[in-house]
């Protein structure tokens, strides 16, 4: 019998991705499941129900239905990543039953704990480890991606003056000057798209060995000495710092923002507030008309002037706090997710079926509840729980 894959839509206000497109399902098509999909679903990301059902899937009668008639989830937003509206999902879940998606386990530790009670099994995609076998499944690089590319959109449609440089019967403009900083995922994205459009392109992050990336995409890496053991998690990820060193950093960092156009910010530690890299001070010294993008805006800001969610301007610069930018470009963030959550997926079937295999490092890192408690090491030190008896 076949496994069958749940997929509701998204309850979450403001999100237009799907959890999984018709194209990602042929990924599992030698896998013996089927696809229940919640009528309309995908509308929104730009995927009717008929094209659903042209690649073998069920179209439920209603969300109840997707819940019980299915043995794995599949959502964006779990709980912990939906707080208010998820609420009423928690009701229809089960013992055993199997659930994937993003969920912020790192500050959404309640919200897991109600999944453990309820005997959930779930998993939360931002806790994919950053490793050569599962680069195939990082939805957060995935997501950073598209968030990078739209930031410098936003930029560049607020900025009131255009990125390239023009020779013009008026005579040369001259180009813009862009400022990112941190160059991860998104970081790197923003400064690919703003050279793309003309940009003169500056980037800073604590990690010295970006370096490399960054001017081989035409930017100047803006340097600061640290060791490099002291910028960089195990994983790969920025670590957070002491404030001396913050402090320090924003004194070198005033000079290099006073002179740009444009500054998209990065700078994000999983599970912690965002860094103050741009102070009300260098506001204050920016060009008039000048513009910043707070990627980090969801995790409080690197700007201290950021208000998550909205756009104000101060001193004559505008600064933009958007939230959840990947949904604001539904149909490839939902796309380049669901491939990620297909290659998941098949990671964990064998023989038909969901496989927790604790041994495979992808499954023990990605698993967050299990046999009615809180699995994950991280979560439940967050939670104060103590350690699992092995």
């Amino acid at each position: 019998m076949a496994l069958t894959i749940g997929v509701p839509a998204e309850t979450f206000p403001g999100e237009r991705r799907v959890a999984m497109t018709p194209r990602a399902m042929d990924a599992l098509a030698k896998s013996s499941v089927e696809f229940l999909i919640e009528p309309g679903a995908g509308l929104a990301a730009g995927f009717p129900d008929s094209e659903y059902k042209q690649k073998g899937a069920r179209i439920a009668a209603n969300r109840a239905e997707v819940f019980a008639s299915s043995e794995v989830v599949l959502q964006v937003r779990t709980p912990g990543a939906n707080p208010e509206a998820g609420r009423a999902d928690l009701s229809l879940l089960r013992a055993r039953q199997v659930l994937i998606g993003f969920g912020d386990p790192l500050t959404a530790g309640p919200a897991y704990a109600e999944l453990a009670t309820r005997g959930v099994t779930s998993f939360a995609m931002e806790l994919i480890p950053r490793i050569t076998r599962a680069q195939s499944m990082d939805a957060l690089s995935s997501m950073a991606t598209i968030a990078g590319y739209k930031a410098v959109l936003m930029a560049a449609d607020t900025l009131p003056r255009m990125f390239p440089m023009l020779m013009t019967a008026a005579g040369t403009l001259t180009p813009a000057r862009a400022f990112v900083l941190g160059a991860g995922v998104a970081g790197l994205q923003a400064i690919a798209t703003a050279r793309r459009l003309g940009a003169i392109v500056l980037a800073y992050d604590v990690r010295a060995a970006v370096r490399e990336q960054i001017e081989s995409l035409g930017a100047k890496f803006v340097a600061v000495e640290l060791d490099a053991a002291q910028a960089e998690d195990k994983g790969g990820y920025a670590k957070e710092l002491g404030e001396e060193f913050y402090r320090k950093q924003r004194e070198l960092l005033t000079e290099v923002i006073r002179q740009q156009d444009v500054v998209i910010s990065t700078a994000v530690v999983p599970g912690k507030k965002a860094p103050t890299l741009i102070t009300r001070d260098m506001v204050g010294g920016m060009i008039p008309g000048s513009v910043i993008v707070d990627l980090a805006a969801e995790r409080g800001g690197n700007c201290e002037l950021t208000q998550p969610g909205r756009t104000i301007v101060e001193h004559g610069v505008s600064i933009m706090g958007p939230l959840n930018l990947p949904a604001s470009i539904p149909f490839h963030a939902s796309q380049m997710y669901a491939r990620n959550v297909a290659t998941f997926l098949k990671n964990l079937l064998k023989d038909g079926a969901i496989n927790i295999d604790q041994q495979d490092e992808i499954t023990r890192e990605t698993l967050v509840t299990h046999g009615g408690e809180v699995a994950n090491a991280r979560v439940r030190e967050l939670l104060g729980q103590a350690k699992q008896s092995s």
